[in-house]
């Protein structure tokens, strides 16, 4: 049950989770401190409104949050939508509603996230590799074989492909794949570093690698963690209406 992890008075941090193109560095690292008021079921929560100083801060109705517990026995994480708001025996309130379970903290680049997507990749050439060393520019060169391969978990710090090809612990790849994002399918287009491959045991000639972003770009992390959060919510919203 939900009262058995987190309790009355419990310090919350939240953060928006929606951010700006436009937004500074600033803006999205912006955390609002709360703490919680109520349990009302297992997926509603009675909040504190944040304040700064004196200044309550009026967090928009619709808008999801990234929230994390400070409970008795450890931190813990879930995304939540504010749903009302309102005072209550002259405490500001926020209602917000559960949109994904709550789970032991863990940084959110490293959450991984179960799927079956489609991915390509390919060893990167030697005028590549010496690019990236010496932190250079450049550009990766097209219409290079690729080899297909699936993608069975993904995060912000990386993903876990099964391939035919087995690729060298310690190499970089190249690997391109496509999200959905704003409602259109785009383009990855990554470099990794291959942490392992090993044989499955019920599938010779198929290998699993597990493998780290190199040197990724913040707002693309930024974007693989939005599909996962957003694949997740509606993976919840889908069983609560089975």
């Amino acid at each position: 049950m939900l009262s058995n992890i987190i309790s009355l008075g419990d310090k919350i941090e939240m953060q928006e989770m929606e951010r700006s193109i436009v937004a500074t560095p600033d803006q999205q690292k912006k955390v609002y401190n709360s703490t919680v008021y109520d349990i009302l079921s297992e997926d509603t929560l009675e909040i504190t409104m944040p304040m700064e100083q004196t200044k309550l801060i009026l967090l928009p109705v619709d808008q999801e949050y990234d929230l994390v517990f400070y409970g008795a026995t450890g931190l813990y994480q879930c995304f939540a939508r504010i749903v009302d708001r309102y005072r209550t025996n002259n405490v500001y309130i926020l209602r917000v509603e559960l949109t994904s379970n709550l789970r032991k903290y863990q940084r959110r680049e490293y959450y991984r996230f179960a799927c079956a997507l489609e991915m390509c990749s390919r060893n990167l050439e030697e005028e590549e590799l010496q690019a990236i060393e010496e932190k250079a520019p450049y550009i990766l060169q097209p219409g290079l074989p690729l080899r297909r391969s699936v993608i069975v978990d993904i995060s912000g710090g990386g993903l876990r492909f099964m391939s035919v090809q087995r690729y060298e612990p310690g190499s970089l790849i190249y690997c391109s794949y496509y999200l959905v994002k704003d409602g259109q399918r785009k383009q990855y287009e990554v470099i990794g570093r291959v942490l392992a491959a090993n044989e499955l045991q019920n599938r010779p000639g198929t290998f699993e690698h597990r493998v780290q972003y190199h040197d990724m770009d913040t707002n693309v992390r930024e974007e693989i963690i939005r599909f996962i959060f957003e694949e997740e919510r509606k993976s919840r919203k889908k069983d609560r209406l089975n």
